[in-house]
């Protein structure tokens, strides 16, 4: 089984809780918040404001600037993903402990992965009783991708023990980098020692973990958190730049979505011109469309108004297996399944 998640959007909104995070990181080891904040366009007022919301595009900067001041400190992407505790992540957080099992917990975590931190793109897989999580990060700048996946693969193994309590076992962990010439924090933090140079980016554990119930499971929870998480990721989503206005359009027109000439034209620019603008925003349009149609779905089927083939029509699919095979690849579900709250 593959998951892949809808929408991984390097561009997102996010809270100013990470780059807090990473100021009192920097200033452990020398580096003052000003100098980590600098270029950013994120004033220390805005650090001590919850409501306050920042671009990856900041965050990565304020990484940018760590990095260049604190120099070459052996794990210090992982001494950052220890700092990410479930509580840093609001209601994507509440949202993974009330889920009934960690399966449950992961796919709900990678379906709403833009409510995170998280650089990297996260795919699941299972294999001969084994599980992987993957982490893509060949879209991020090269500098900066083995603190970014040590940071986002620390903080996933410290999500695993906090769920559970106690440490999952047969962990196997990965970097694709090169090994730093101390492993220190490697080894504390992981539990094992990581193998380096490899071909992907992974943290390994034994599949029978995925089934094995969580100690604070609420359904009812869950329902309620799951909903805030697709409220939220709505509200951030909504008006961002050129990716914001082509969600519009096609939120306009679902059942005979504009394709990309149709909705260049409408922005007054060339098709060529708005992939180039997508990509900046690190979108791009076919992923737009299927976000806009997995949404529109998603909320269909949970209304309970709508049957399986109703909502294929009113998405434009002219075969209702189309659209279910399609929802199986956004969601690693069924439409069915869904409809029953079964997630």
């Amino acid at each position: 089984m593959m998951l892949t998640p809808s929408a991984a959007l390097t561009g997102n909104r996010r809270s100013t809780v990470s780059i807090r995070l990473l100021c009192a990181l920097g200033e452990e080891f020398g580096v003052p918040q000003a100098r980590c904040l600098a270029g950013s366009g994120v004033g220390a007022a805005e650090l001590e404001d919850p409501q306050a919301e920042v671009s990856a595009a900041q965050e990565m900067k304020v990484i940018a600037n760590l990095l260049a001041a604190a120099g070459e400190v052996p794990g210090l992407g992982v001494l950052a993903g220890q700092r990410y505790h479930l509580t840093s992540y609001g209601i994507w957080g509440f949202a993974l402990v009330s889920s009934p099992t960690l399966r449950s917990a992961t796919e709900l975590g990678i379906r709403y992965l833009d409510l995170t931190f998280a650089f990297a793109r996260v795919t699941l897989e299972e294999e001969g009783g084994h599980a992987r999580l993957y982490f893509h990060v060949d879209h991020l700048p090269a500098a900066l991708q083995p603190f970014l996946v040590e940071r986002d693969m620390a903080a996933v193994a410290l999500l695993q023990r906090e769920l559970f309590g106690v440490e999952p076992s047969r962990r196997t962990v990965g970097f694709r980098h090169a090994a730093p010439p101390d492993l220190t924090a490697h080894e504390a933090h992981f539990g094992v020692r990581p193998l380096f140079g490899a071909t992907h980016n992974y943290v390994g554990f034994d599949a029978a973990l995925l089934d094995t119930s969580l100690p604070q499971a609420n359904d009812h929870t869950r329902r309620l958190c799951e909903v805030q998480c697709q409220t939220l990721l709505q509200r951030r989503q909504a008006n961002e730049g050129v990716a914001g206005q082509v969600r519009s359009l096609l939120l306009a027109e679902p059942s005979c979505m504009p394709d990309m000439e149709q909705v260049a034209a409408r922005l007054n620019m060339t098709s060529r011109t708005l992939r180039r603008r997508l990509a900046d925003e690190a979108a791009a349009f076919r992923g737009l469309q299927d976000e806009v149609r997995q949404t529109l779905a998603q909320e269909w089927l949970a209304g309970g108004m709508l049957s399986v083939e109703q909502v294929a029509e009113r998405l434009g699919y002219t075969e209702a297996a189309s659209f279910i095979h399609a929802f199986r690849r956004w969601t690693g579900t069924t439409p069915g399944r869904w409809g029953r709250g079964e997630r």
